[in-house]
């Protein structure tokens, strides 16, 4: 009997050990499912011009369902930075989708001097093609300068062209560089006079019904109304008193104080053009968002999308009135709510763990350097003209020629090497002595030969930044830097461009679909997002991919 009953036991034990390896391989196997079933969608959100301090500062003012939920939900990247400059809104958007920097994706500013044709060109500026939703030339863009593929590119040939892309921007550059190269559409706002969505016969013949439909509506129109703080503006504690000397306003309005009556101003401010410098901006890029999940049925089959979203006004606001100015803190409150009802909709329509989320941004801004003036701290603004008229000058003063500078842009000076060769003056010799003498002028604090980006290999500082923003074939012969908080621009108002900390640390939010919740501060680049998104897709990195997937992020 007692035989009998210890087989038992053992049988007993042998089945339970067997349940559990099955059980074990079952949570591997979900596991590994998890690894290669992807997102069912992927939005990249862009906020343009967000500092990483707008996160924090006005953290305690948010709701429960915007950037917090993703804080609380997902992973906060707390130390992300640009590793390039220029920080501008076309080489942003290029990185964060490309996983690289304008060296290798070659997107180095939203204009440049083109050293082949020797004419400034812009950076999503076609006109191999033609407008499509309009008849001005808005629509005339592609992304045919951008030399490398987004990870929305390596997506839709890992599905065999099944997965679609949509980029949406109140910015055409917004729009079409994160799109990529094989995107279905990439739409942008066209303000003016029409305040309408549009696109280019780059990618479609005419506009979708559903596109048509919004066209058509009058949603837009509805926000020519009063922009006033969405809350008591004495809440507003986070920012600089409302009446001040540091912001610029818009015409038709005697102070840049709350509230503005949209319907009023508009006239005098580029009609439908006013919108994109307010709340109002996200807002419509939100309404046409929502529209393009649903229109495109995103997300509702087995093959991954891609949503490319940028919010573009924060950056006209930012210009506009600087950094603590109560319009901007107006416009992240509100840009909140926009992103609660963003991921309402990504709930409903596409579903809670179906959707993975990112949000960062194109660069950030410095402080209106008139106002950290008047605090003591140091800060200014560069003469360009005065600046150009004085090496001109000097250029010819020292070798007797004119025509040796064919440009001067983006703080770069472009040598007419076909002039020096003719003269037989040494290229290196001629950067060198420009260099010597640009470095003795006020508020510039930096001056790098083009020889030394590409014969020299930096590897920390404002070097090696720098060089990764340097494109051998695009880039210009002299590469200076302003002293921190020194601004060509306006005196009210602000602006980026730099590489120190107030333009290139940005935030990194992450969340969804393979995301932890968590937060680190740990430095990571903007060009880590898109190897990031690839692991979790499991497909192949951007083609010329620099940065590194954040393992630590992943579930």
């Amino acid at each position: 009997m007692k035989k009998i009953i210890y087989g038992i036991l053992i049988s007993l034990f042998f089945v339970s050990s067997f349940q559990a390896q099955q059980q074990n391989s079952k949570n591997r196997t979900n596991k590994d499912n998890t690894i290669q079933a992807p997102p069912k969608l992927i939005v990249g959100i862009v906020v343009d011009q967000m500092r990483y301090d707008y996160l924090t500062r006005f953290y305690d003012k948010y709701g429960d369902g915007g950037f917090k939920r993703m804080v609380n939900e997902g992973f906060n990247c707390k130390n992300n930075h640009f590793n390039y400059v220029p920080t501008y809104t076309a080489p942003g958007h290029t990185s964060v989708y490309t996983g690289t920097t304008p060296k290798y994706h070659g997107i180095i500013g939203n204009n440049w001097y083109d050293k082949e044709i020797k004419s400034s060109v812009y950076c999503a500026g076609d006109d191999s093609v033609e407008s499509v939703g309009t008849e001005h030339k808005a629509g005339q863009m592609s992304p045919h300068r951008m030399k490398t593929t987004t990870f929305a590119d390596e997506n839709r040939l890992f599905t065999q062209m099944r997965g679609k892309t949509i980029g949406i921007a109140l910015k055409d550059r917004g729009a079409i560089l994160p799109a990529g190269h094989t995107a279905n559409a990439a739409y942008w706002f066209h303000g003016a006079d029409e305040g309408r969505w549009i696109s280019s016969t780059f990618y479609m013949a005419e506009l979708p019904k559903w596109v048509q439909n919004f066209n058509n509506s009058n949603q837009v129109e509805s926000y020519f109304k009063e922009w006033n703080t969405l809350y008591d503006i004495s809440t507003y504690t986070e920012s600089a008193p409302d009446h001040n000397t540091f912001e610029g306003g818009f015409k038709g309005k005697e102070t840049a104080t709350f509230p503005y009556d949209l319907g009023a101003l508009k006239d005098q401010n580029g009609g439908y053009e006013i919108l994109k410098a307010t709340p109002f901006g996200n807002n419509i890029t939100t309404d046409f968002a929502l529209a393009a999940i649903e229109g495109e049925a995103l997300g509702q089959d087995e093959f991954t999308d891609v949503l490319a979203i940028s919010y573009s006004s924060p950056d006209y606001v930012g210009h506009n009135f600087g950094v603590s100015s109560k319009e901007v803190q107006d416009t992240y409150l509100r840009l909140d709510k926009d992103l609660e009802r963003l991921f309402k909709g990504l709930d409903a329509k596409v579903g809670k763990g179906n959707y993975t989320v990112f949000l960062t941004a194109d660069h950030a801004a410095v402080e209106v350097p008139s106002y950290l003036k008047s605090l003591k701290i140091p800060a200014g603004y560069f003469d360009s003209r005065a600046f150009r008229e004085k090496v001109y000058a000097f250029m010819k003063t020292t070798f007797k020629a004119d025509e040796l500078i064919e440009n001067i842009s983006n703080n770069q000076i472009f040598l007419n090497r076909s002039k020096l060769y003719e003269m037989g003056l040494k290229l290196e010799d001629v950067q060198q002595t420009i260099i010597n003498e640009i470095i003795t002028y006020e508020h510039i604090d930096k001056a790098y030969s083009g020889m030394s980006m590409t014969q020299t290999s930096f590897t920390t500082g404002i070097e090696e930044l720098i060089q990764n923003g340097f494109n051998q074939k695009r880039s210009g012969d002299v590469i200076y830097v302003y002293d921190p908080a020194v601004l060509s621009y306006s005196l009210t108002g602000s602006s980026h461009g730099s590489s120190f900390n107030y333009d290139t640390h940005v935030p990194l939010l992450l969340f969804g679909n393979g995301i932890k919740h968590g937060q680190s501060l740990k430095k990571t680049h903007i060009t880590d997002i898109a190897p990031t998104i690839s692991a979790i897709l499991g497909i192949s990195f951007p083609n010329a991919a620099t940065g590194q997937p954040l393992e630590f992020v992943l579930e």
